[in-house]
């Protein structure tokens, strides 16, 4: 991926307002991030742990979404602990239910869509071995990096197209 600015990520957002997208927080340290390694951006937000953010390319275009978790007393239940995107196993809490509101009409009127992802959204960087989860390591698989990577991206773009209703 390009190392994108400020106003290339908030203009990206296609599940939320404008005055959202400019409010939402965003990395402090953009410029240092590894981006070669990025396949897509992804950040949780430190002050309101329950959001999400998700910049990708979805069919040659820039696209945002927001996430959120789920609150309340189930909020820990996870029922799988292999993130759906990347499918790198994880410990405790290292997948998360995360949620994104449809785009357009069905989104304002509440519809959602989920799955379950690395809790802190870096799913390249652990197909590419550059972060590793506690205790558990990748499933040895006969496909290459770039299979891996291709599989990921084409799980995102799945995800990608229920958000977007294509």
């Amino acid at each position: 991926m390009i190392p994108l600015d400020d106003n290339a990520i908030r203009g990206s957002f296609v599940n939320c307002s404008k005055g959202e997208a400019r409010r939402l927080w965003l990395p402090r340290d953009l410029a240092d991030l590894p981006w070669a390694d990025l396949d897509f951006l992804g950040w949780r937000d430190p002050g309101a742990p329950d959001r999400g953010h998700l910049v990708a390319q979805h069919r040659g275009e820039l696209v945002g979404i927001v996430l959120r978790a789920p609150q309340g007393p189930r909020r820990s239940f996870t029922r799988t602990t292999v993130c759906s995107v990347c499918v790198t196993p994880h410990t405790g809490s290292g997948v998360s239910l995360l949620a994104a509101p449809r785009a357009g009409a069905a989104g304002r009127e509440g519809n959602t869509v989920g799955t379950y992802m690395c809790a802190d959204l870096a799913c390249p960087l652990y197909v590419r071995g550059r972060k590793r989860t506690e205790l558990v390591s990748r499933y040895e698989e006969s496909l290459t990096v770039d299979e891996q990577v291709t599989r990921m991206l084409a799980n995102l773009d799945g995800f990608l197209q229920q958000v977007l209703g294509a």
